[in-house]
Protein backbone atom coordinates (compact mmCIF):
# COMPACT_ATOMS: atom_id res chain seq x y z
CA UNK A 1 0.00 0.00 0.00
CA UNK A 2 1.19 3.63 -0.61
CA UNK A 3 1.82 5.17 2.91
CA UNK A 4 1.82 8.78 1.51
CA UNK A 5 0.87 11.27 4.34
CA UNK A 6 -0.87 13.83 2.28
CA UNK A 7 -4.44 15.20 2.36
CA UNK A 8 -4.32 17.71 -0.12
CA UNK A 9 -5.88 15.41 -2.69
CA UNK A 10 -2.33 14.73 -4.76
CA UNK A 11 -1.12 11.55 -3.18
CA UNK A 12 -3.78 9.45 -1.01
CA UNK A 13 -3.71 5.77 -1.16
CA UNK A 14 -4.23 4.81 -4.29
CA UNK A 15 -3.58 1.10 -3.68
CA UNK A 16 -5.34 0.82 -0.35
CA UNK A 17 -7.22 -2.64 -0.46
CA UNK A 18 -8.58 -5.03 1.32
CA UNK A 19 -7.12 -8.91 1.31
CA UNK A 20 -9.34 -11.73 0.59
CA UNK A 21 -9.04 -13.35 3.71
CA UNK A 22 -9.99 -9.97 5.04
CA UNK A 23 -13.26 -9.58 2.74
CA UNK A 24 -14.37 -12.63 3.86
CA UNK A 25 -13.64 -12.65 7.30
CA UNK A 26 -16.34 -9.19 7.08
CA UNK A 27 -18.90 -11.72 5.22
CA UNK A 28 -18.50 -14.13 7.81
CA UNK A 29 -19.23 -11.74 10.46
CA UNK A 30 -22.09 -9.80 8.70
CA UNK A 31 -24.03 -13.51 8.32
CA UNK A 32 -22.84 -14.53 12.35
CA UNK A 33 -24.69 -11.36 13.28
CA UNK A 34 -28.38 -12.17 11.09
CA UNK A 35 -28.27 -15.95 12.14
CA UNK A 36 -27.85 -14.29 15.89
CA UNK A 37 -30.24 -12.08 15.78
CA UNK A 38 -32.80 -12.73 12.76
CA UNK A 39 -36.42 -12.78 14.92
CA UNK A 40 -38.27 -14.71 11.58
CA UNK A 41 -38.94 -11.91 9.77
CA UNK A 42 -35.89 -9.49 9.87
CA UNK A 43 -33.27 -8.96 12.24
CA UNK A 44 -34.06 -7.56 15.90
CA UNK A 45 -31.05 -5.96 17.72
CA UNK A 46 -33.10 -4.26 20.58
CA UNK A 47 -31.39 -1.01 22.22
CA UNK A 48 -29.73 -1.69 25.07
CA UNK A 49 -31.38 -5.35 25.40
CA UNK A 50 -30.16 -8.67 25.38
CA UNK A 51 -29.80 -8.92 20.96
CA UNK A 52 -27.44 -5.84 20.84
CA UNK A 53 -25.62 -6.95 23.70
CA UNK A 54 -25.03 -10.48 22.20
CA UNK A 55 -23.98 -8.39 18.75
CA UNK A 56 -21.10 -6.26 20.67
CA UNK A 57 -19.90 -9.52 22.54
CA UNK A 58 -19.56 -10.84 19.03
CA UNK A 59 -17.74 -8.47 17.78
CA UNK A 60 -15.29 -8.13 20.74
CA UNK A 61 -14.23 -11.75 20.29
CA UNK A 62 -13.38 -11.19 16.75
CA UNK A 63 -11.77 -8.10 17.45
CA UNK A 64 -9.61 -9.56 20.43
CA UNK A 65 -8.51 -12.62 17.65
CA UNK A 66 -7.06 -10.05 15.59
CA UNK A 67 -4.67 -9.01 18.54
CA UNK A 68 -6.02 -5.35 19.18
CA UNK A 69 -6.78 -3.46 22.36
CA UNK A 70 -10.75 -3.45 23.46
CA UNK A 71 -12.20 -1.02 25.78
CA UNK A 72 -16.17 -1.04 27.08
CA UNK A 73 -16.47 2.57 28.09
CA UNK A 74 -20.00 3.24 31.21
CA UNK A 75 -22.03 3.95 28.55
CA UNK A 76 -21.14 0.15 27.15
CA UNK A 77 -20.02 1.25 23.79
CA UNK A 78 -17.15 -1.07 22.72
CA UNK A 79 -13.92 0.80 21.48
CA UNK A 80 -11.12 -1.14 19.34
CA UNK A 81 -8.07 0.26 19.08
CA UNK A 82 -4.75 -0.26 17.09
CA UNK A 83 -1.90 1.88 18.44
CA UNK A 84 -0.16 4.48 16.33
CA UNK A 85 3.72 5.33 16.85
CA UNK A 86 2.76 8.53 18.31
CA UNK A 87 -0.15 7.78 20.04
CA UNK A 88 0.00 11.00 22.03
CA UNK A 89 -1.42 12.38 18.89
CA UNK A 90 -4.81 12.59 18.29
CA UNK A 91 -6.75 9.18 17.02
CA UNK A 92 -8.44 8.49 13.62
CA UNK A 93 -11.92 6.96 14.18
CA UNK A 94 -14.76 5.18 12.60
CA UNK A 95 -17.71 2.97 14.01
CA UNK A 96 -21.45 2.81 13.97
CA UNK A 97 -23.87 1.21 15.65
CA UNK A 98 -25.28 -2.36 16.00
CA UNK A 99 -29.20 -2.02 17.25
CA UNK A 100 -31.62 -2.55 14.46
CA UNK A 101 -34.79 -1.51 14.29
CA UNK A 102 -37.52 -4.40 14.92
CA UNK A 103 -37.66 -6.50 12.45
CA UNK A 104 -34.81 -4.42 10.13
CA UNK A 105 -32.17 -5.70 7.95
CA UNK A 106 -28.80 -6.87 9.26
CA UNK A 107 -26.84 -4.16 7.40
CA UNK A 108 -27.91 -0.72 9.13
CA UNK A 109 -25.37 0.24 11.38
CA UNK A 110 -23.46 -3.06 11.39
CA UNK A 111 -21.87 -2.35 8.09
CA UNK A 112 -20.01 0.52 9.31
CA UNK A 113 -18.96 -1.17 12.44
CA UNK A 114 -17.91 -4.40 10.65
CA UNK A 115 -16.05 -1.90 7.76
CA UNK A 116 -14.14 -0.01 10.66
CA UNK A 117 -12.53 -3.67 12.20
CA UNK A 118 -11.56 -4.78 8.32
CA UNK A 119 -9.75 -1.28 7.87
CA UNK A 120 -7.89 -1.59 11.21
CA UNK A 121 -6.60 -5.23 10.39
CA UNK A 122 -5.54 -4.16 6.79
CA UNK A 123 -3.71 -0.85 8.75
CA UNK A 124 -2.21 -3.15 10.97
CA UNK A 125 -0.47 -5.09 8.16
CA UNK A 126 0.38 -2.19 6.59
CA UNK A 127 2.28 -0.76 9.52
CA UNK A 128 4.01 3.16 9.02
CA UNK A 129 1.19 4.70 11.07
CA UNK A 130 1.33 7.59 13.31
CA UNK A 131 -1.67 8.01 15.00
CA UNK A 132 -3.95 5.20 16.19
CA UNK A 133 -6.59 4.11 14.84
CA UNK A 134 -10.23 3.42 17.01
CA UNK A 135 -13.41 1.73 16.08
CA UNK A 136 -16.46 2.51 17.71
CA UNK A 137 -19.42 0.16 18.11
CA UNK A 138 -22.18 2.63 19.82
CA UNK A 139 -25.29 1.33 21.82
CA UNK A 140 -28.87 2.87 20.36
CA UNK A 141 -28.64 4.63 18.02
CA UNK A 142 -32.03 4.16 16.78
CA UNK A 143 -35.09 5.44 18.03
CA UNK A 144 -37.47 2.69 17.39
CA UNK A 145 -37.34 1.27 21.01
CA UNK A 146 -37.88 4.36 23.31
CA UNK A 147 -40.60 6.49 21.40
CA UNK A 148 -38.08 8.85 19.79
CA UNK A 149 -34.95 9.65 21.48
CA UNK A 150 -31.99 7.77 19.50
CA UNK A 151 -28.31 8.21 19.68
CA UNK A 152 -27.80 6.62 23.30
CA UNK A 153 -23.91 5.67 22.98
CA UNK A 154 -22.55 8.77 21.02
CA UNK A 155 -24.45 11.09 22.84
CA UNK A 156 -23.26 9.59 26.04
CA UNK A 157 -19.68 9.88 24.57
CA UNK A 158 -19.41 13.42 25.03
CA UNK A 159 -22.01 14.10 28.24
CA UNK A 160 -25.85 14.92 26.59
CA UNK A 161 -27.83 12.29 28.06
CA UNK A 162 -30.93 14.08 29.59
CA UNK A 163 -33.47 13.09 32.46
CA UNK A 164 -36.26 12.88 29.79
CA UNK A 165 -34.08 10.30 28.32
CA UNK A 166 -33.05 8.12 30.74
CA UNK A 167 -36.91 8.22 31.88
CA UNK A 168 -37.69 6.87 28.30
CA UNK A 169 -40.41 4.20 28.30
CA UNK A 170 -39.45 0.93 26.70
CA UNK A 171 -42.13 0.34 23.05
CA UNK A 172 -43.22 -2.51 26.04
CA UNK A 173 -44.40 -0.18 28.56
CA UNK A 174 -42.46 -1.98 31.48
CA UNK A 175 -39.43 -0.62 31.71
CA UNK A 176 -37.53 2.15 31.00
CA UNK A 177 -33.68 2.91 29.07
CA UNK A 178 -32.41 3.57 32.49
CA UNK A 179 -33.42 -0.22 33.57
CA UNK A 180 -32.40 -1.39 29.97
CA UNK A 181 -28.93 0.50 30.74
CA UNK A 182 -28.36 -1.12 34.19
CA UNK A 183 -29.16 -4.67 32.87
CA UNK A 184 -26.05 -4.24 30.53
CA UNK A 185 -23.97 -3.11 33.32
CA UNK A 186 -23.87 0.83 32.34
CA UNK A 187 -22.61 2.92 34.54
CA UNK A 188 -26.01 5.20 34.88
CA UNK A 189 -24.66 7.03 37.71
CA UNK A 190 -21.45 8.40 35.72
CA UNK A 191 -23.50 8.87 32.61
CA UNK A 192 -26.45 10.86 34.31
CA UNK A 193 -23.32 13.05 36.08
CA UNK A 194 -23.11 14.78 32.34
CA UNK A 195 -19.08 13.64 32.48
CA UNK A 196 -18.37 13.32 29.13
CA UNK A 197 -16.48 9.77 27.93
CA UNK A 198 -14.51 11.35 25.54
CA UNK A 199 -12.55 14.35 25.38
CA UNK A 200 -13.28 15.43 21.37
CA UNK A 201 -9.61 16.88 21.37
CA UNK A 202 -9.09 12.77 21.40
CA UNK A 203 -10.18 12.51 17.69
CA UNK A 204 -8.62 14.10 14.90
CA UNK A 205 -11.29 12.99 12.75
CA UNK A 206 -14.37 10.63 12.98
CA UNK A 207 -15.42 8.96 9.32
CA UNK A 208 -18.51 6.59 9.42
CA UNK A 209 -19.31 4.07 6.84
CA UNK A 210 -23.38 3.79 6.49
CA UNK A 211 -25.66 1.90 3.90
CA UNK A 212 -27.71 4.49 2.01
CA UNK A 213 -31.14 4.33 3.06
CA UNK A 214 -32.93 5.90 0.42
CA UNK A 215 -32.48 5.01 -3.80
CA UNK A 216 -30.46 8.06 -4.72
CA UNK A 217 -27.65 5.87 -5.23
CA UNK A 218 -29.57 3.18 -7.25
CA UNK A 219 -31.32 5.65 -9.33
CA UNK A 220 -27.93 7.56 -10.10
CA UNK A 221 -26.13 3.89 -10.92
CA UNK A 222 -22.68 4.93 -8.08
CA UNK A 223 -22.00 2.24 -5.43
CA UNK A 224 -20.50 5.10 -3.15
CA UNK A 225 -21.61 8.44 -1.41
CA UNK A 226 -19.63 11.07 -0.21
CA UNK A 227 -22.23 12.56 2.39
CA UNK A 228 -22.37 16.96 2.70
CA UNK A 229 -24.62 17.13 5.80
CA UNK A 230 -27.31 15.37 7.76
CA UNK A 231 -30.76 16.10 8.40
CA UNK A 232 -31.95 17.46 11.71
CA UNK A 233 -35.09 16.42 12.98
CA UNK A 234 -38.24 17.84 15.33
CA UNK A 235 -40.49 14.59 16.46
CA UNK A 236 -43.45 15.13 18.09
CA UNK A 237 -43.82 11.50 19.42
CA UNK A 238 -47.64 11.91 20.28
CA UNK A 239 -49.89 14.67 19.35
CA UNK A 240 -53.11 14.67 20.81
CA UNK A 241 -56.34 16.07 19.02
CA UNK A 242 -59.30 16.51 21.48
CA UNK A 243 -62.79 16.80 20.07
CA UNK A 244 -65.82 15.54 21.22
CA UNK A 245 -67.78 12.06 21.06
CA UNK A 246 -70.93 11.97 19.38
CA UNK A 247 -73.81 9.65 17.75
CA UNK A 248 -72.89 9.18 13.98
CA UNK A 249 -76.75 9.54 13.12
CA UNK A 250 -77.66 12.30 15.92
CA UNK A 251 -75.15 14.78 15.32
CA UNK A 252 -75.12 16.90 11.67
CA UNK A 253 -71.42 18.05 10.02
CA UNK A 254 -72.31 21.78 11.47
CA UNK A 255 -72.33 20.59 15.21
CA UNK A 256 -69.52 18.20 15.39
CA UNK A 257 -66.73 18.18 16.53
CA UNK A 258 -64.75 15.75 15.23
CA UNK A 259 -61.08 14.94 16.32
CA UNK A 260 -60.11 12.86 12.84
CA UNK A 261 -61.33 15.56 10.34
CA UNK A 262 -59.64 18.26 12.58
CA UNK A 263 -56.58 16.13 12.20
CA UNK A 264 -56.51 15.20 8.25
CA UNK A 265 -57.46 19.37 8.08
CA UNK A 266 -54.29 19.56 9.72
CA UNK A 267 -52.30 17.16 7.96
CA UNK A 268 -53.36 19.22 4.75
CA UNK A 269 -52.58 22.38 5.78
CA UNK A 270 -49.14 21.30 7.01
CA UNK A 271 -48.73 19.24 3.64
CA UNK A 272 -49.34 22.33 1.35
CA UNK A 273 -46.61 24.92 3.56
CA UNK A 274 -44.44 21.85 2.95
CA UNK A 275 -44.89 21.78 -1.03
CA UNK A 276 -43.96 25.30 -1.01
CA UNK A 277 -41.20 25.40 0.61
CA UNK A 278 -39.81 22.88 -1.31
CA UNK A 279 -40.56 25.15 -3.91
CA UNK A 280 -38.79 28.31 -2.62
CA UNK A 281 -35.95 26.07 -2.49
CA UNK A 282 -35.68 25.22 1.50
CA UNK A 283 -34.76 21.54 2.74
CA UNK A 284 -37.56 19.72 4.23
CA UNK A 285 -39.17 15.87 5.01
CA UNK A 286 -42.28 15.42 6.99
CA UNK A 287 -44.02 12.30 7.81
CA UNK A 288 -47.22 11.45 10.05
CA UNK A 289 -47.64 8.02 11.69
CA UNK A 290 -48.90 5.99 14.97
CA UNK A 291 -52.58 7.18 13.52
CA UNK A 292 -55.09 6.03 16.41
CA UNK A 293 -58.07 6.60 17.99
CA UNK A 294 -59.07 5.59 21.80
CA UNK A 295 -59.60 2.00 20.99
CA UNK A 296 -61.54 1.80 24.50
CA UNK A 297 -64.09 3.90 23.18
CA UNK A 298 -63.84 4.34 19.08
CA UNK A 299 -66.83 2.22 16.94
CA UNK A 300 -68.07 2.59 13.94
CA UNK A 301 -71.09 4.54 15.06
CA UNK A 302 -69.71 7.03 17.00
CA UNK A 303 -67.91 10.29 16.05
CA UNK A 304 -64.53 9.98 17.27
CA UNK A 305 -63.87 12.38 20.52
CA UNK A 306 -59.99 11.73 20.57
CA UNK A 307 -57.19 10.82 17.75
CA UNK A 308 -53.39 10.71 18.38
CA UNK A 309 -50.37 10.37 16.07
CA UNK A 310 -46.87 11.33 15.58
CA UNK A 311 -45.52 14.14 13.60
CA UNK A 312 -41.81 14.70 12.33
CA UNK A 313 -39.97 16.98 10.02
CA UNK A 314 -36.48 17.07 9.03
CA UNK A 315 -34.32 19.55 7.58
CA UNK A 316 -30.39 20.40 7.23
CA UNK A 317 -31.18 24.08 8.04
CA UNK A 318 -31.97 24.50 12.02
CA UNK A 319 -33.82 27.96 11.09
CA UNK A 320 -36.34 25.64 8.54
CA UNK A 321 -36.99 23.54 11.28
CA UNK A 322 -37.47 26.14 14.36
CA UNK A 323 -39.69 28.04 11.23
CA UNK A 324 -41.84 24.97 10.48
CA UNK A 325 -42.49 24.72 13.92
CA UNK A 326 -43.85 27.97 14.08
CA UNK A 327 -46.12 27.12 11.34
CA UNK A 328 -47.02 23.39 12.84
CA UNK A 329 -48.13 25.79 15.89
CA UNK A 330 -50.18 28.40 13.76
CA UNK A 331 -52.27 26.19 11.94
CA UNK A 332 -52.85 24.12 15.08
CA UNK A 333 -54.33 27.16 16.53
CA UNK A 334 -56.08 27.73 13.17
CA UNK A 335 -57.76 24.28 12.74
CA UNK A 336 -59.22 24.26 16.46
CA UNK A 337 -60.59 27.52 16.57
CA UNK A 338 -62.90 26.31 12.93
CA UNK A 339 -63.85 22.82 14.41
CA UNK A 340 -63.96 22.96 17.98
CA UNK A 341 -61.05 21.13 18.95
CA UNK A 342 -57.65 21.11 21.18
CA UNK A 343 -53.95 20.03 19.99
CA UNK A 344 -51.70 18.84 22.49
CA UNK A 345 -48.36 18.87 20.86
CA UNK A 346 -46.92 17.63 23.55
CA UNK A 347 -43.09 17.65 24.51
CA UNK A 348 -40.91 17.51 21.13
CA UNK A 349 -37.71 16.38 20.64
CA UNK A 350 -34.80 18.15 18.39
CA UNK A 351 -32.20 16.47 16.78
CA UNK A 352 -29.77 19.07 15.36
CA UNK A 353 -28.42 19.35 12.19
CA UNK A 354 -25.10 18.82 11.25
CA UNK A 355 -22.64 19.31 8.57
CA UNK A 356 -19.72 17.33 7.78
CA UNK A 357 -16.65 18.93 7.67
CA UNK A 358 -15.37 20.50 4.38
CA UNK A 359 -11.90 18.83 4.57
CA UNK A 360 -13.39 15.22 5.48
CA UNK A 361 -15.56 15.46 2.21
CA UNK A 362 -12.54 16.76 0.25
CA UNK A 363 -10.36 13.64 1.35
CA UNK A 364 -13.42 11.36 0.57
CA UNK A 365 -13.30 12.51 -2.57
CA UNK A 366 -9.89 12.86 -3.34
CA UNK A 367 -9.76 8.93 -2.26
CA UNK A 368 -12.53 8.09 -4.24
CA UNK A 369 -11.01 9.39 -7.47
CA UNK A 370 -7.52 8.27 -6.66
CA UNK A 371 -9.40 4.98 -6.34
CA UNK A 372 -11.45 5.50 -9.07
CA UNK A 373 -14.52 4.74 -7.40
CA UNK A 374 -17.71 6.22 -8.90
CA UNK A 375 -19.14 8.72 -6.15
CA UNK A 376 -21.80 10.39 -5.40
CA UNK A 377 -21.80 13.68 -3.02
CA UNK A 378 -25.26 14.02 -1.83
CA UNK A 379 -27.14 14.74 1.92
CA UNK A 380 -28.12 12.27 4.23
CA UNK A 381 -31.85 12.72 4.81
CA UNK A 382 -31.44 10.01 7.93
CA UNK A 383 -29.99 10.14 11.12
CA UNK A 384 -26.93 9.15 11.93
CA UNK A 385 -24.48 9.19 15.22
CA UNK A 386 -22.11 11.24 13.07
CA UNK A 387 -24.10 14.38 13.73
CA UNK A 388 -23.18 13.81 17.12
CA UNK A 389 -19.28 13.71 16.78
CA UNK A 390 -20.09 16.62 14.13
CA UNK A 391 -22.10 18.93 16.73
CA UNK A 392 -19.46 17.98 18.92
CA UNK A 393 -16.76 19.59 17.35
CA UNK A 394 -15.13 16.47 15.85
CA UNK A 395 -14.29 16.68 11.85
CA UNK A 396 -16.32 14.61 10.47
CA UNK A 397 -17.36 12.39 7.15
CA UNK A 398 -19.16 9.86 5.71
CA UNK A 399 -19.77 7.32 3.43
CA UNK A 400 -22.76 5.96 2.15
CA UNK A 401 -22.68 2.68 0.84
CA UNK A 402 -25.21 1.77 -2.07
CA UNK A 403 -28.35 -0.23 -1.14
CA UNK A 404 -31.70 -1.19 -3.21
CA UNK A 405 -34.46 -1.95 -1.24
CA UNK A 406 -34.56 0.96 1.09
CA UNK A 407 -33.58 0.51 5.07
CA UNK A 408 -35.98 -0.05 8.22
CA UNK A 409 -37.20 -3.44 6.60
CA UNK A 410 -35.81 -6.61 6.13
CA UNK A 411 -35.04 -6.52 2.63
CA UNK A 412 -31.98 -4.35 2.65
CA UNK A 413 -29.67 -5.49 -0.30
CA UNK A 414 -26.54 -3.78 -0.23
CA UNK A 415 -24.07 -6.00 -2.81
CA UNK A 416 -20.78 -6.78 -0.76
CA UNK A 417 -18.73 -5.58 -3.86
CA UNK A 418 -20.40 -2.12 -3.18
CA UNK A 419 -19.85 -2.51 0.38
CA UNK A 420 -15.81 -3.68 -0.09
CA UNK A 421 -15.21 -0.52 -2.50
CA UNK A 422 -16.68 1.99 0.28
CA UNK A 423 -14.73 0.54 3.04
CA UNK A 424 -11.67 0.78 0.69
CA UNK A 425 -12.71 4.45 0.23
CA UNK A 426 -12.78 4.36 4.54
CA UNK A 427 -9.61 2.94 5.03
CA UNK A 428 -8.01 5.04 2.12
CA UNK A 429 -9.39 8.18 3.61
CA UNK A 430 -8.20 6.77 7.40
CA UNK A 431 -4.92 6.06 6.80
CA UNK A 432 -4.37 8.99 4.97
CA UNK A 433 -5.46 10.58 8.51
CA UNK A 434 -3.35 8.61 10.54
CA UNK A 435 -0.13 8.89 8.46
CA UNK A 436 -0.37 12.64 9.05
CA UNK A 437 0.99 14.59 11.54
CA UNK A 438 0.02 17.83 11.24
CA UNK A 439 -1.62 18.89 14.48
CA UNK A 440 -4.80 20.09 12.36
CA UNK A 441 -5.72 17.60 9.83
Amino acid sequence: MDQSPSLNGQDILPNFSLSDPVRQLSIDILSRLQEASFDGVGVSRETYGASETAAFELLESYALEAGFDVEWDAARNLIIRLSGDNPELAAVATGSHLDSVPEGGNYDGAAGVIAGLAVLIAAKEAGNRQRSMEVYALRGEESAWFGGPCYFGSRALFGKLTTDDFNSPHRDGKKTLEDCMRSTGADVEKLKSGIPLLDPAHLACWLELHIEQGPILIARDKPVGVVTGIRGNHRHRRVTCFGQAAHSGAVPRWLRHDAVLAMADLMVRIDEHWRVLLEWGEDLVVTTGIVETNANEHAVSRVPGEVSFALEYRSQDLKTLQSFEALVQSECDQVAEKRGVRFDLGVPALTQPATMAPKMIALLQSVCESQSVPHEVMASGAGHDSSVFSNAGVPSGMVFVRNDKGSHNPNEAMEYSDFFQATEVLGGAMLAAASNQAEDL
